[in-house]
């Protein structure tokens, strides 16, 4: 059968790059779509009309949208390469750590840019509270999907991101002192290449951090 697979993202977006980060690591041709998200196109507006938002895979012309949906849609279209381990526990653990990150951390780490003061300390510590959380549950692993990537990893590439913008702000919320093995966890998988070529490129990543400050929370999930 025929497989005809698109995504439509923003290269900016931590969302798009997590589903193009599955798309490589499953080995699965498609056509990239660059969206403006001011500019809509009628395209995406048909495909996702309920949220209008990036990403969008598009296989054979069905629509998924929402990046972890996706990326379980994948993982049960595409057998290759599993994502989310067989166990049931330890499937529906992957789920639970993923929903804490888009949730709990993604949510925190907003606020971090629009406050001041006490309450941007505050902030940090509650940054700090949900990053023990994912450091814990590295111990003894590899990776958070236990000794190769996994579901858990890709969506947890918000870390990597969070890692490159403290280099460039100053901003250390991520201090390797007080989480080794997430630092541990993030020069692994910045030594993979195919996790490189879903990273913002080094010459607009300034670019990125400023779009993102501005960018309004509807632009993608």
């Amino acid at each position: 059968m025929g497989e005809e697979v698109k995504l439509h993202g923003m290269w900016a977006s931590p969302f798009s790059r997590r589903v193009e980060l599955a798309l490589k690591l499953k080995a699965i041709p498609y056509q990239y779509i660059e969206e403006d998200l001011s500019n809509k196109t009628p395209s995406l507006l048909r495909y996702n009309p309920v949220h209008k938002k990036v990403p969008v895979l598009v296989h054979n012309d069905k629509p998924v949208a929402e990046s972890m949906v996706i990326i379980e849609y994948m993982d049960e279209t595409w057998e290759n390469n599993p994502f989310l381990p067989r166990d049931p526990y330890e499937r529906a653990m992957a789920r639970f750590y993923a929903k804490f990150i888009d949730d709990k951390l993604l949510p925190t780490l907003a606020k971090l840019g629009q406050t001041a003061g006490k309450e941007k300390e505050e902030t940090i510590e509650e940054i700090h509270e949900q990053l023990k959380v994912l450091e814990d549950e590295l111990k003894g692993k590899q990776f958070f999907g236990g000794q190769r990537i996994g579901y858990l990893d890709i969506v947890a590439m918000i870390l990597v991101w969070l890692h490159l913008t403290g280099s460039i702000t100053g901003q250390k919320v991520l201090s390797t002192e007080k989480f080794p093995l997430i630092h541990e966890w993030i020069e692994r998988v910045m030594k993979m290449e195919v996790v490189n070529e879903c990273l913002i490129p080094e010459e607009k990543r300034q670019d990125w951090i400023q779009l993102s400050q501005r960018a309004p929370k509807s632009a993608s999930n």
